[in-house]
């Protein structure tokens, strides 16, 4: 829902004042190494990469305030944002009409990063992607002071007795550590790339009554890899952007793929199923994504697709065939039914094409994945890349262990999945 209008901005919690915030910020370009992807795996990541080390007093104090909110959750979101458009009522004009599709979002990216903020290696190339992906909804440097305050004027009225000097200072300097690697990301990137590209639909192909195939072609050179994906906004809910995962590798003609599943609702994605014709234009974020080949090693790729997921895992098998190099690729294409298997068949064209592949569909993959895995190992050669519903994630890293696969070697970028979890459907 929409942040309550009748609240006042000063119904118990006192303002800070911008220059609060921008007094404790680090200096300009002070940044830790771009590496993993973060999210509620991010422990799990510095534990395989051996960055355990005893929690920050900092990060304790954050822990802490997360545990207590987090029965209010909905409260404080609310909360947050009726401060944010009563003292900075032109920041409105940056969120969709319909609050709902997106409040929890933002909110919920910070206090993920802030959650994780020990783990920095791990933290910066999600938070840069963020400060990226933010350029298209309009995000300046001077927004950020605000958004800062109103965050920590919620946590505060939210948390309770346990709210001191210490507890503010904490997420004071977890805020602006965040909101730093974000600007200086943004700023960086619009030194090289447009917020967003414009882009034409040219081909719709409806695989089922629910998923279809999207080709567009952008206004300008599109930079991406395969494996990673980008948001996309419709002309029909404007400011409302969803994530897809590229369906090819990069293209001599330049044109763009996604496969979209519409969901219940799903405004975005039942926009591209069920309305989008060629001729329309859509609207394109910069591509983001760690989940991409390594072409530095001869390590066999193990792929876990499901659904729609099997989009990126195909356009990491094309990228494996265009750079020549016969390292083994096992793709495990899961499903709850044979219908679900939309893709089967450009998949076993492919692994016609190329025998250093093998295509192995998985009906039930909840049950019968683990089994699957155990009856074609072993894997120790292999790195594995995961692509697909949150359930699948989730099963997939279960299964992927027990076969002894480390952590360390299995790649996802479940940005909305995982790092989102629990918000709107796409």
């Amino acid at each position: 829902m929409d942040a309550p209008t009748t609240m006042s901005a000063d119904d118990g919690a006192p303002g800070r004042g911008g220059a609060w915030f921008a007094s404790h910020r680090p200096p300009q370009g002070e940044q830790t190494p771009e590496t993993a992807t973060p999210g509620p795996q991010a422990d799990s990541l510095a534990r395989a990469s051996g960055q355990v080390r005893p929690a920050s007093p900092d990060a304790l104090l954050v822990r802490r305030t997360l545990a207590e909110i987090g029965p209010r959750a909905d409260q404080v979101t609310s909360y947050f944002y009726a401060l944010l458009f009563t003292r900075r009522p032109d920041l409105r004009s940056l969120f969709p009409v319909a609050m709902d599709i997106q409040r929890e979002r933002i909110l919920k990216a910070l206090l993920t990063a802030a959650e994780h903020i020990d783990h920095e290696d791990a933290l910066t190339s999600y938070l840069r992607g963020l400060g990226r992906g933010h350029r298209k909804y309009g995000t300046r440097p001077e927004h950020y002071p605000a958004v800062g305050e109103c965050l920590i004027d919620a946590l505060s009225r939210y948390t309770g007795a346990s709210w001191d000097e210490a507890t503010e200072a904490a997420w004071v300097r977890a805020y602006t550590t965040i909101s730093q690697i974000m600007i200086d990301a943004a700023a960086d990137d619009e030194l090289r790339a447009p917020a967003w590209w414009h882009a034409e639909v040219v081909a719709h192909e409806l695989r089922t009554s629910d998923i279809a195939v999207v080709t567009v072609r952008p206004d300008q050179s599109y930079p991406f890899l395969a494996g990673q994906y980008a948001g996309l906004e419709t002309p029909w809910w404007p400011r409302i952007w969803r994530h897809y995962s590229f369906a090819s590798a990069p293209r001599g003609d330049g044109l763009l793929s996604f496969h979209v599943k519409a969901v219940p609702a799903g405004w975005v994605s039942n926009a591209l199923v069920h309305r989008a014709r060629p001729g329309d234009i859509v609207r394109l974020g910069p591509p983001a994504g760690s989940m991409t080949v390594d072409h530095t090693t001869d390590s066999g790729l193990l792929c876990l697709g499901g659904g729609t997921g099997i989009a990126p895992i195909k356009a990491m098998v094309e990228d494996v065939a265009e750079h020549g190099r016969r390292r083994p690729v096992e793709v495990f294409y899961g499903a709850r039914i044979d219908h679900d298997l939309y893709d089967i068949d450009t998949l076993l064209w492919l692994q016609r094409a190329h025998p250093w592949l093998a295509v192995r569909p998985v009906v039930d993959q909840r049950s019968q994945l683990p089994n699957a895995l155990r009856a074609y190992g072993p894997w120790n050669e292999y790195d594995a890349y995961l692509s697909g519903p949150p359930g699948m994630i989730r099963n997939g890293v279960d299964a992927l262990r027990g076969v002894g696969i480390p952590e360390g070697r299995i790649r996802h970028d479940a940005v909305e999945e995982l790092v989102a979890a629990g918000a709107p459907p796409s």
